[in-house]
């Protein structure tokens, strides 16, 4: 037995020194291959311990801080998905600048001393719009996504195309620091749910997304992640399977053993320290203690690891996706992704933090370095609104798309923000008002008096309504996020999908609809006009003598999202349980800086607001009568 342990000391002691050794900063070729049963570095097996992040959550100012925050923890190597949607942000569009800086991060990586495996979808679930997709492939005729579909494949091709042009030459094979590759990404699950195709067209799309990565020229040994419960579906010939969320060591090698030639390497590509968060629920915790406990087990069996999160980010703008369950119809994701993560949303090393990095350095042999220095913090004290104006105000300077019904977002080519449905009625009616494709959120008004609310969330999809003679009927829809995961991500529409009825009379003739996309801030006038109860725009400055992270205090207002000197920070909304906004101190100035408010429910004036050093994550403020 005591030899037994002697060995296991040594060959661990062998793994992590191996892998520790890519984080020498080294311009020295290296490789790395899957060769029986290991990974295998530099000719010699290592474990790896990696933590992910998503560079698209994270500004491109903080890269490295957050890059060296992982490695302080003992981590090797950075995982980071890449969002189709991010990359091409119109058709036909690319953008690999600033935040976009795909190869940047990679090269930031390897600047660290990290290996990185590199997950690029084409889907990718982790809570983003969409699941990663453009909102525009459901205009493509013929198209339906994740499937064998020619149409769709040959999208996928030219987005991997995209994408190998930026880091084909940053892969291992090439003298970079990309080790691994994923394809496609969780399918085993989308296969069970997605019983009506059969199961040998699922294995022929997952094997032609394999393929086209290979011809496109990634040429790093190629993984699946599914459950270990779901090998079946999601495993692809050819490339190493890895479980998610699996913590049976014994089931982890048996699964991994039946679907890859009876033997390893063993790796749970998802080992979740926190987890998802939606508005309107409770923030889920995951114990310290029984994180470091399954950490443990993992050092101790050679099981390679990934933290999925070891750091969330942000869902800056309109990034943040939504999932869906039997009680609710959509589960819109928060702006924040803390994922009560090891690196907390702002960078900040947590109790989880320290208790892993202290795990790492008794297993490790060899020095973890220091943790990094944490950004500045700054509370901004009052912040003054001076500009307001009643949205209906700048509806009368826009120019409304005009159709016999109300049209998608999709079909207004219009992808993420508001749309404005209004219609004039020249007989009065009353009744009972349906919006059954409502796709999410809805203010409405009549004559421009707030009447009601309609939300997804709680399946609130009717109200009575007293429309008087020659009145104008106006419905606010805000799109909160695309489906990310499950079969419904084919049914992604926003806006008003299906016909508004009254007493189950279809509403036709004339509907008119503003488009507020909100790619940018709208103009407003001087002078403070905004109206109670009228969805408003707000503006105001503040002048700053240093700058440093803080949170924006939202817990005075309704709904809506904030821009700062142009940035869009994200949603928020006070039903919780995030009531502050991340605001990036990168994207703050010395001097004068500016802030715009749009706010939907708008239930009183506002004249200011003002930051603190510490986010409010865990308060949940729900509507009478309505549980989460």
């Amino acid at each position: 037995m005591n030899q037994k342990k002697n060995f296991l000391a040594l060959f661990l002691g062998l793994f992590l020194f191996c892998a520790y050794g890519f984080g020498q900063k080294s311009n020295a070729k290296h490789s790395f291959e899957i060769k029986n049963g290991s990974f295998v570095y530099d000719g010699k097996p290592i474990q790896i311990h990696s933590g992910e992040m998503h560079f698209a959550r994270i500004p491109h100012q903080y890269w490295h801080q957050r890059l060296k925050m992982l490695k302080a923890m003992g981590m090797n190597t950075v995982a980071t998905y890449v969002f189709w949607n991010f990359q091409e942000t119109a058709p036909g569009v690319w953008n690999f600048k600033g935040d976009h800086d795909l190869a940047g991060f990679v090269k930031a990586a390897g600047e660290e001393g990290l290996m990185v495996i590199l997950r690029p979808g084409p889907y990718a679930c982790a809570e983003w719009e969409f699941g990663g997709f453009p909102w525009w492939l459901q205009k493509t005729p013929g198209m339906v996504v994740r499937t064998n579909n020619q149409p769709f494949l040959d999208s996928c091709k030219l987005y991997f195309t995209k994408i190998a042009d930026q880091v084909r030459n940053l892969q291992i094979t090439h003298g970079g620091p990309i080790i691994m590759v994923q394809a496609e990404n969780e399918f085993g699950s989308y296969v069970a749910q997605r019983k009506d195709i059969p199961l040998e067209q699922h294995k022929a799309y997952s094997a032609a997304v394999k393929k086209i990565l290979g011809e496109v020229g990634f040429d790093v040994p190629l993984f699946t992640s599914d459950g270990s419960w779901l090998f079946k579906g999601g495993t692809i010939e050819g490339a190493l399977p890895t479980a998610n969320g699996e913590g049976n060591v014994k089931n982890l090698k048996k699964v991994v053993d039946e679907y890859h030639g009876g033997k390893g390497p063993y790796m749970v590509a998802e080992f979740y320290p926190g987890w998802l968060d939606h508005w309107a629920e409770p923030f889920p915790k995951v114990s310290t203690e029984s994180v470091t406990k399954q950490a443990e087990k993992y050092l101790q069996d050679t099981v390679s690891f990934n933290f999925y999160m070891v750091h969330g980010g942000t869902n800056f703008g309109f990034t943040a996706g939504a999932n869906y369950d039997g009680k609710h119809d959509i589960q819109p994701d928060l702006t924040s992704y803390d994922y009560d993560a090891p690196i907390s949303e702002a960078g900040w090393a947590t109790p989880k933090y320290q208790a892993i990095r202290t795990l790492m350095q008794k297993y490790a042999h060899y020095q973890i370095p220091a943790v990094p220095a944490q950004i500045p913090v700054i509370e901004i004290p009052s912040i003054k609104l001076t500009q307001s104006a009643n949205l209906f105000d700048k509806l009368k300077q826009m120019q409304p798309v005009e159709n016999d019904t109300p049209m998608t977002f999709e079909d207004l080519n219009q992808g993420y923000g508001y749309v404005v449905y209004q219609k004039k009625f020249v007989q009065p009616i009353q009744g009972t008002l349906k919006i059954d494709g409502l796709r999410d959120y809805a203010m409405v008004y009549v004559n421009g008096k707030q009447v009601g609310e309609l939300n997804r969330y709680f399946k609130n999809y009717s109200m009575d309504i007293d429309i008087p003679f020659n009145a104008t009927l106006t419905i606010v829809v805000e799109n909160m996020g695309r489906i990310n995961y499950g079969a419904e991500i084919i049914h992604n529409l926003k806006g008003i999908i299906k016909p508004i009825t009254i007493n189950d009379m279809e509403i036709t003739g004339n509907w008119q609809m503003y488009k507020l996309p909100m790619s940018s801030f709208p103009a407003i006038g001087s002078g403070m006009t905004a109206v109670t109860a009228n969805p408003a725009l707000y503006k105001g400055s503040f002048n700053l003598k240093e700058v440093g992270d803080t949170f924006l205090d939202m817990q005075d207002w309704g709904k809506g999202i904030v821009y700062i000197n142009g940035h869009n920070l994200g949603r928020y909304w006070k039903v919780g349980p995030q009531q502050t906004l991340y605001l990036p101190g990168c994207w703050l100035k010395k001097g004068n800086n500016t802030i715009e408010v749009f706010e939907q429910q708008n239930e009183k004036k506002h004249t200011e607001l003002h930051s603190i050093k510490t986010p409010i994550l865990e308060s949940l403020n729900l509507p009478a009568n309505q549980d989460a």
